[in-house]
């Protein structure tokens, strides 16, 4: 208990609650627009929403399952998380800075000296020590802080990680679907295509047609033939790019054919209010700056004084059974006030930096919302755009399909010769493969705005 009476005890205490110092932080202004100019359809924000498995709003079985196996495997995530775990873990590491620290240690020695009569002599000594800083002006509040601020940063990683694997997963999945329809049309059209060439040889035979006709009909399906070899490439491609998004090694992973594309689900509500506050790579910025701004207090608080509150007790003497007796026993305590009083203008530099490192950080910030509300506006021109497109390319396919029909009757009439029906097959082909294209493309740009929108809410 003497030790509490020491009189620089109480006025340790008392400045051990002094402020930090370094500015508090306050968020950047950006701009937030009240609404896209783009939108054409009612919006509300809807932030308190979970974003949820965002990709089962297509009603895609095997996409979901797709995903779900990136969520537990994919590779990018793993390192993003634990890259997210070592920023918790550094939490812990400041918070430990504001509290003492113990240690203690135990040794024996054993010494010659020609003072002792006996000529060598034994010292066992045990010791109790204790550090601990005090946090005059916030130097380790602000540490604390920064490590907060960089661990939500990092968990904004993790999400902005974990949407731009699922986006990516799939718009690839999309495409590859699209793929499929694209060889299930070829394949529909190369057989026509054969019988044709089948039927057009006869005619030469009989000497009722050109060879022209015939030269026309095998470059015709060469051509096609051709295009489902080169397609047949592009979707095994496709398909090892999935295998790796899902975590899996590419010759073991198989994803069986389907004509068909996803369900395209209503175009969500969006504001840019909204956008920012759902957006992980935002809220990452944002976080980056609120740890620059806590580097600010670190690097002013170099400028002053530490105080720091040590103590040393324990029991030394020549035989281990006595050595807890009172007259073996020492300690020592006080504080050590500490100030650099040259540095050659380290510590200016070292402000002048974290001004920098906060000016840098609060660009990137600003930066990235103006991003993100590009990436919106982007994807509502494109989904207008393509609403548009789509309505159009079924006409001309519809149109082309009854074309193709004429055609061909006026040539088994006769009346026409074999380019006309060259062309108007080839023109249904062209219609067809545009209108599967569109729906694709209009598949990726609802992906690209829930992506744009930080995830959608789940369903």
């Amino acid at each position: 208990m003497r030790a509490l009476r020491h009189p620089v005890l109480p006025v340790v205490l008392a400045l051990a609650s002094g402020c930090a110092v370094g500015p508090d932080y306050r968020r950047p202004d950006v701009p937030q627009p009240a609404a896209f100019r783009e939108a054409w359809q009612p919006a509300a924000p809807a932030d308190q929403a979970p974003r949820g498995p965002w990709w089962r709003a297509y009603a895609d079985v095997s996409l979901d399952r797709l995903e779900d196996d990136a969520t537990r495997a994919n590779q990018t995530l793993q390192s993003a998380a634990a890259q997210y775990r070592a920023a918790l873990a550094a939490v812990g590491v400041a918070r430990a800075g504001l509290f003492p620290t113990v240690a203690a240690s135990a040794s024996s020695t054993r010494s010659s000296s020609g003072a002792s009569p006996a000529g060598t002599y034994t010292v066992d000594r045990l010791t109790a020590a204790l550090s601990w800083e005090i946090d005059l002006w916030g130097r380790l509040r602000r540490q604390l802080e920064q490590s907060h601020a960089t661990a939500e940063a990092s968990a904004g990683d993790l999400a902005a990680a974990q949407l731009l694997a699922s986006a990516t997963l799939a718009q690839d999945y999309v495409q590859l679907r699209a793929l499929d329809m694209q060889r299930d049309l070829l394949g529909r059209t190369i057989l026509p295509y054969r019988r044709s060439l089948e039927i057009t040889r006869n005619r030469y035979a009989a000497g009722v047609a050109p060879r022209t006709d015939v030269t026309q009909a095998e470059s015709q399906l060469a051509a096609a033939e051709a295009q489902d070899a080169d397609y047949t490439i592009q979707r095994a491609t496709l398909e090892h790019a999935l295998a790796v998004l899902a975590g899996h090694a590419p010759e073991e992973f198989t994803l069986a054919p389907e004509a068909s594309l996803p369900a395209l689900p209503p175009i969500p509500a969006v504001l840019p209010a909204t956008l920012l506050q759902r957006r992980p790579d935002v809220a990452a910025a944002e976080r980056r700056v609120a740890a620059a701004n806590a580097g600010i207090g670190i690097a002013r608080a170099a400028w002053f004084p530490t105080l720091s509150l040590s103590g040393t007790g324990g029991y030394q003497g020549p035989q281990w059974q006595h050595l807890v007796s009172a007259p073996m026993r020492f300690w020592s305590v006080g504080p050590t006030l500490a100030e650099t009083l040259f540095d050659a203008g380290a510590r200016h530099y070292q402000s002048v930096a974290a001004v920098a490192d906060y000016d840098r950080a609060v660009a990137d910030f600003r930066q990235a919302v103006l991003t993100a509300l590009a990436d919106a506006e982007d994807q509502l021109v494109a989904l207008r755009g393509l609403v548009e497109e789509e309505a159009a390319d079924q006409r001309a396919a519809a149109a082309a399909r009854e074309t193709l029909t004429i055609t061909e009757n006026q040539y088994r009439a006769g009346t026409v010769s074999y380019l006309n029906v060259v062309i108007a097959e080839s023109t249904t082909l062209a219609a067809e493969r545009s209108l599967i294209d569109v729906q694709s493309r209009h598949l990726l740009a609802h992906i690209g705005l829930l992506k744009a929108m930080g995830g959608a809410p789940g369903p």
